[in-house]
């Protein structure tokens, strides 16, 4: 009942937020000093697209590919010129190793350009090959994050990852592969698939600590407005009855192993994680469809490829929509974003508002108290095993309105220039 609850205030408080300004002109807020940020990067092509992804994304073509780079070069010096600095970057997608000649060179520009300190790529199985590690290893990458989802066949053709990406015994020899040769190797997974049961669900636990990776990212199955259709044909219909139960058995069964970089992500040791929005108060965005969050201002690019490209062929930054966070909802904004690492410093978050908080946030704080969700231990508030399903649920709820925002702005985009439904894509694997 309380899950409940709180998904649905998640909900709507999350839907409203991301309700972009219209009428205004969009704009990169001016460089403010002192505040930790990271550069996040966006490569949105991918060999096969999967229909529970919400991300924008394009099905791989070379040319197409090589010149989105390029433009992607070109906003990295943007950002330069403009007096920005970054200590991390994240290259997500996508599959941002589709091209290895243009990410080397990215990010030698990355580090030309910034303080860099840590480098974090996304991969999928099939990119592990002892040629593609040895090159990535080579690149200075410090983490590398793998889409593995799950180990059960069944569950990866329905994603239609298992042709591409392998069964999943080969996506364990890979993994294996990659052990040992980046400072920390996460495997990305889901859980709450619609024909997933605790058995399988045991099984994918057993195999990944037995292969011992560095960290897991453990997220629930989310679905937009848009994919919702794709996934009850291809997956089934998502419940949430059992979301908790396959939540707690992952906690109990990894928690004896790894400890908390999130309430869904499990760490031997301290590193970047997929959700960077822990660590780093700010955050840059970069590339096609990317949203980024500096100075209260949270801003998205545009969607469209062409458009996209064509604005940085003119030195201009490609953004297309930006709302400026009132400052309630900066409070609430970081009360969320810290929590969901487990805990909270109180008094961090207070002298960064000057010594106050909204009264709304107090009433937050005394609410999620009473229900067994927080408790305070000097100078942290710490999330309870209680709270932290609730907040699996409100990050749910989050990232599920921010992918909702992302399929409005590719409503606006050409035709052309929209990811192919999955439909049509298996047509033309066929064909």
């Amino acid at each position: 009942m309380i899950s409940t609850l709180v998904g649905y205030m998640a909900r709507r408080n999350f839907s409203r937020v991301m309700q972009f300004q219209e009428g205004k002109t969009p704009f990169l807020p001016a460089v403010q000093s002192g505040q930790p940020r990271l550069l996040y990067l966006h490569v949105p092509f991918c060999e096969r697209l999967c229909p529970y992804c919400s991300f924008n994304r394009f099905v791989f073509e070379e040319g197409r590919c090589r010149d989105y780079f390029s433009a992607l070069r070109r906003e990295i010096r943007l950002y330069r010129e403009k007096g920005y600095d970054f200590g991390g970057v994240y290259v997500g997608g996508g599959t941002p190793t589709i091209l290895l000649d243009e990410l080397e060179e990215t990010l030698e520009l990355v580090r030309r350009c910034f303080s860099i300190r840590e480098v974090s790529v996304e991969t999928n199985p099939n990119h592990l090959t002892p040629e593609r590690l040895d090159r990535l290893s080579r690149m200075g990458i410090n983490r590398l994050s793998v889409g593995v989802q799950s180990f059960n066949d069944g569950l990866l053709k329905a994603m239609d990852r298992y042709d591409k990406y392998g069964s999943g015994a080969e996506i364990m020899e890979r993994l294996q592969l990659a052990q040992g040769r980046f400072d920390t190797l996460n495997a990305d997974m889901i859980f709450n698939f619609p024909s997933q049961d605790m058995a399988m669900l045991e099984r994918d636990l057993d195999i990944l600590l037995d292969l011992g990776v560095d960290q897991v990212t453990w997220y629930p199955l989310m679905v937009s407005d848009s994919t919702r259709k794709v996934v009850t044909r291809t997956l089934g219909r998502v419940s949430m009855e059992r979301e908790k139960a396959f939540y707690e058995r992952i906690r109990e069964r990894l928690g004896g192993e790894y400890r908390f970089s999130s309430a869904w992500c499990f760490s031997r040791k301290g590193t970047m994680i997929d959700e960077y929005i822990v660590d780093y108060d700010e955050y840059a965005g970069l590339g096609s469809g990317s949203i980024g969050y500096l100075d209260g201002v949270c801003y998205a690019n545009t969607f469209d490829l062409a458009e996209y490209c064509k604005r940085l062929g003119e030195d201009e930054l490609p953004l297309m929509a930006a709302r400026t966070f009132t400052l309630e909802e900066r409070m609430r904004y970081d009360f969320v974003m810290k929590l969901f690492s487990t805990r909270l410093n109180h008094s961090e978050l207070t002298a960064k508002y000057g010594g106050r908080l909204s009264p709304w946030l107090w009433l937050d704080l005394i609410l999620f108290l009473l229900v067994g969700a927080l408790r305070y231990s000097a100078p942290d508030w710490q999330l309870t095993r209680r709270g932290c399903y609730l907040w699996v649920v409100i990050m749910r709820e989050f990232f599920t309105a921010v992918n909702n925002f992302r399929d409005f702005c590719r409503a606006d985009t050409p035709a052309t220039d929209r990811p192919l439904p999955l439909s049509r894509i298996q047509e033309q694997v066929h064909e």
